[in-house]
């Protein structure tokens, strides 16, 4: 992953072994540093999920061990042990329930934490285990738990209602015990995860995308130096001048090992066109700029005392190039609260009003028509059933302003997918058996004592079948379930969290796709997306539903297909031959419904058929998903040639794989359980924060780390390419043009900190209008900003500087010039300061240039920045070092100081360099809104004017002037004119065709 590592590691060691122009300090410092950082960054990243997993792995629990409760820690838990759980507690791993407090051995759970679920369910104990209720009894008890089929006579028949899973709390009784039969990863939880990888965000792809071709400019300079070198020395007074005789052994040595010496030596010589600093500051600035997710009042939930959470800082400039996300339903598009809204009762329709049902008037499903009298009987009869089924207690007392009931409760009849419903069986006071059934209606049927025997009969039998269990208890079910008296419906809604559909629509509006992945039913789930705007009411909605054969999907695909295809394709050709554009009012929106085992055989025979029509609809709504299913619909789009940026959000340890799947994982703070949170890279409290997280942070994250990557191959293109040149003046000698201080603080002092706090606090565009203008997000999708193009234009920016570097501090210098006042003329260690200090300040100001949020640190860094040099050269150079064994720069600086045709140069080649720029902004702030014609146009002809401006002044300075330094400096200063402003002509015309 990083690149830039290994290829310093290996110019350090080659430094070490051969004698190189540089010192090896001057690769390894900055290599040493930058792992350090990195590893201090990242040490303390896992750290905080250290921190957080040991919440979980060292919390206290108690087993049974030698006759006692010994309290351990829940990461200590073995395969066999007993464990006591108590009141909302969360059980540590998968449990056999085997006691309870109660007298029938049930106890009652919340899996909020697991599915985000609410409601309470009931758990069983064994019925052989559920009297052992003192720790002596649970320590005498021997028995074994098998997972392959058993014989009959030998064992208790296990089913999901005896088992707690890891992770669901325990609610409404005291304590229970249970036997540990999956520990660690092998519990349920942890089998729904998926292996976590290191996720790497499009940015740092790039950026080693870059460090390649560089490295390819790099070698392209080794290669061309060496054979150069050899080329001139081809000629015997340049091979062995009289002032510098070789050794025996160097006349004896092999020229194939001394052609490798030479390329070895002008790769270390070239070396700082890598910039390794590039990485330091990446994670610097992803590290600190982490914390103001964190401090946005915007993101903080006042109700939960929440603000939102940084896991992973790699991530942050992914928040910026999303494209699709997947979203749970149940607790992170709603509330998970379930509110009760009307009800009938009788054919009367009621309403809550202040604690109390209210009539509304007749619903279509009275009998006669007209007003019903309100049979007291009914009254009472619905509201005991509705009240017994919500909240399922062994023994349970209903007041009313009636009377006060007591009722027995003797069998549950739990919820499933195909029957949809829930029943109950119980005893009314009176000593009669009631069956009740709770779905959107309450109805009942009385059971005579012989027919509840048959029933209590049917249903121990299908309850402790060995085979065929499931298929029994359908049977059973079926039989009990019928010849119901119908009491009324109830009303009850899952309330959707705030502003839900605002968040969505400006998600749309970004040009971003919605996707949601939940494991409810069809019914609900698409009630919930038409309620929350991710599907809107004129939508055509395609579904793929209860498929059981791939010939039946493969139709259904075609179909989907066709409709979803096809008049888009017809309102494209109408538009192109009639030259009308696009607009999205002219494409009917689609919206596709498929469930888990549609989506199984879509995916087995005919994915990419499958995913044109998704990528073709506007919103794609999955329901009955199981978890692994959402992951796996995750990585198939992400992983789909046009290789979108995904998201997945979700609040539950169901979400967890899906999380962990998608490029940026975010968890919602739910009321109960932190999986989600502790497996995903962010985490807000709220969905409605998303819109900000995206939309603001991520906008704003991208560009500045864009600009950096870009900026920083810019200067250490500035920074290298003198040194190339200085070789043509120096017959190849590998001799250094900036000293080795130089060499080594360019990148970590002199040039870093106004890059940092540029990537830090830069915001091209105000949070208000980017929140109110989601459109915006589109300008920068895709990676936009690190494109091809933008890099060679920052590339080429590099060379074209450093040209003017070099050149200019040359015709300054290059014809033996008398510039002090002495007469002493400047040594080659005076021009390459000169041509070093020209570069930092150039490359300040450019960034300078390039920003437009000022703050007080900005103005400190930039001019700060510059100071420093001077303060620090001057030292430097100004006093006898006694630790340094030679001092080349010594006195230099201020040489170069003490001449005003120095500092004459200096002033020039920076306006020189930096003009175009000045010029450009100028043109873009004042004339924009002045010309009518379009702004790529404008641009065209700006740049025109530019090369005809300079072109000019150029042939009127090259007549009218004579060979004077000033002359010369001019004159460099036009070419430099007319080059970039080509550059800038041929980049506008090529956006123009």
């Amino acid at each position: 992953r990083r690149i830039a590592n290994f290829y310093f590691l290996i110019i350090f060691l080659v430094q070490l072994m051969i004698d190189t122009p540089t010192s090896p300090v001057t690769s390894g410092l900055p290599l040493f540093f930058v792992i350090t950082v990195t590893a201090i960054k990242q040490g303390y990243e896992d750290w905080l999920r250290h921190k957080a997993d040991n919440e979980v792995n060292g919390a206290p629990v108690f087993v049974v061990r030698s006759g006692s409760l010994v309290q351990t820690r829940s990461k200590n838990i073995r395969v066999g042990d007993i464990v006591r759980v108590a009141k909302d507690e969360t059980f540590p791993a998968d449990l056999v329930l085997l006691s309870s407090d109660r007298a029938d051995g049930t106890c009652h759970i919340t899996t909020a934490s697991l599915d985000g679920e609410t409601n309470l369910k009931t758990h069983y104990s064994v019925a052989e285990t559920s009297v052992c209720q003192s720790v002596s009894q649970l320590e005498a008890l021997q028995a074994v738990v098998e997972c392959q089929q058993p014989e009959p006579w030998q064992v208790q028949p296990l089913g999901p209602e005896n088992l707690l899973l890891r992770g669901a709390r325990l609610k409404n009784t005291k304590e229970i015990f249970g036997v540990a039969v999956y520990t660690g990863m092998e519990s349920k939880m942890a089998l729904n995860y998926k292996c976590k990888s290191q996720k790497r965000s499009a940015v740092e792809k790039s950026m080693n995308t870059f460090l390649i071709i560089y490295l390819g400019i790099l070698l392209f300079e080794a290669v061309l130096s060496t054979i150069l070198k050899y080329a001139w020395q081809a000629e015997e007074k340049w091979d062995e001048p009289f002032y510098n005789q070789k050794t025996e052994q160097e006349r004896n040595s092999s020229p194939i090992l001394k052609f490798i010496s030479d390329f070895l030596a002008f790769l270390v010589l070239y070396n700082f066109i890598i910039p390794i600093s590039l990485y330091v500051t990446v994670e610097m600035q992803k590290f600190l700029g982490s914390f103001f997710i964190g401090w946005d009042l915007d993101l903080y939930h006042e109700e939960s005392d929440q603000k939102a959470q940084v896991n992973t800082s790699d991530l942050n400039e992914e928040l910026g190039q999303v494209e699709y996300v997947f979203t749970d339903k149940t607790g992170t598009l709603t509330e998970n609260e379930m509110q009760f809204r009307e009800c009938s009762i009788n054919g009367t329709k009621y309403r809550e009003v202040n604690g109390k049902l209210v009539p509304e008037g007749v619903t279509d499903d009275s009998p006669d028509g007209s007003t019903p009298h309100l049979y007291v009987s009914a009254c009472i009869t619905f509201f005991q059933l509705s009240w017994l089924l919500t909240i399922l207690c062994q023994n349970v007392f209903h007041e009313c302003s009636f009377c006060v009931f007591r009722y027995k409760l003797l069998h549950v009849l739990e919820f499933d997918a195909n029957r949809r419903r829930m029943s109950v069986i119980l005893q009314t006071p009176s000593g009669k058996t009631l069956f009740g059934l709770r779905t959107l209606v309450v109805a009942c049927r009385h059971f005579s004592p012989e027919e509840y025997i048959d029933v209590d009969r049917r249903l121990n039998s299908a309850r402790t079948a060995l085979q065929q269990r499931e298929e029994r208890l359908q049977e059973a079910f079926s039989y009990i379930e019928r010849d119901l008296q119908l009491l009324g419906a109830t009303g009850v809604e899952d309330k959707l969290q705030d502003k839900v559909q605002e968040t969505i629509e400006a998600l749309r509006l970004a040009g971003i796709k919605v996707w949601v992945l939940t494991g409810d039913k069809h019914e609900t789930a698409v009630s919930v997306s038409l309620s929350c705007g991710h599907f809107h009411r004129t939508m055509n909605i395609l579904e793929l539903l209860q498929q059981r054969s791939d010939n039946e999907c493969a139709e259904d695909h075609f179909f989907l297909c066709y409709s979803a295809l096809l008049e888009y394709y017809i309102i494209v050709i109408h538009c192109h031959l009639t030259d009308v554009l696009i607009k999205e009012d002219h494409v009917i929106q689609h919206g596709l419904v498929v469930d888990g085992a549609s989506l199984s055989l879509a995916l087995r025979e005919h994915e990419k058929l499958f995913m044109e029509v998704c990528k073709n609809c506007s919103a794609v709504l999955c329901c009955r998903m199981a978890p692994l299913q959402k992951a796996k619909v995750v990585r198939l789009l992400k992983t789909s040639p046009e290789k979108p940026i995904t998201l997945a959000i979700g609040d539950g340890a169901n979400d967890v794989s899906m999380i962990q799947e998608a490029h940026v994982g975010i968890g919602i703070m739910g009321k109960e359980g932190r999986q989600a949170v502790r497996n995903s890279d962010y985490a807000i409290a709220r969905f409605k924060f998303l819109a900000k997280l995206l939309l603001v942070h991520g906008h704003f994250y991208y560009i500045r780390i864009a600009t950096l990557v870009q900026y920083f191959f810019y200067k250490n293109v500035c920074f290298i390419t003198p040194q190339f040149l200085y070789q043509f003046f120096c017959l190849f000698s590998q001799q250094t043009l900036y000293d080795s201080v130089y060499l080594t603080l360019y990148n970590i002092c002199f040039t870093s900190l106004p890059i940092l706090v540029y990537s830090l606090f830069e915001q091209l565009v105000h949070p208000h209008i980017l929140q109110s203008k989601p459109a915006l997000y589109r300008d920068i999708s895709k990676n936009s900003l690190l494109s091809f193009r933008t890099f060679l234009y920052w590339t080429l920016l590099g060379f074209c500087h450093a040209f003017v570097f070099f050149f200019g501090s040359y015709i300054l210098m290059g014809e033996d010039t008398t510039l002090m006042g002495n007469g002493q003329m400047f040594g080659n260690w005076t021009f390459g300061t000169l041509v070093f200090t020209v570069m930092v300040i150039t490359v300040t100001l450019k960034l300078a240039l390039e920003t437009h949020f000022w703050t007080w640190m900005n103005h400190f860094v930039t001019w700060g920045s510059i100071a420093f040099y001077f303060i620090f050269s001057l030292f430097y150079g100004g006093i006898i070092w006694p630790f340094l064994h030679t001092q080349d720069m010594y006195f230099v600086f201020v040489q170069l100081l003490s001449s005003g045709s120095a500092w004459f140069a200096i002033i020039i080649i920076v306006i020189t360099c930096l003009f175009p720029d000045v010029v450009k902004k100028v043109f873009y702030r004042h004339l924009q809104d002045s010309l009518s014609i379009c702004p790529l146009s404008r641009s065209f002809l700006q740049s025109t004017f530019h090369v005809q401006a300079a072109v000019w002044s150029l042939l009127v300075t090259s007549i009218d002037s004579q060979n004077t330094i000033f002359a010369n400096t001019l004159v460099l200063s036009h070419t430099y004119l007319i080059l970039s402003s080509l550059l800038s002509a041929l980049d506008m015309f090529c956006n123009l065709l």
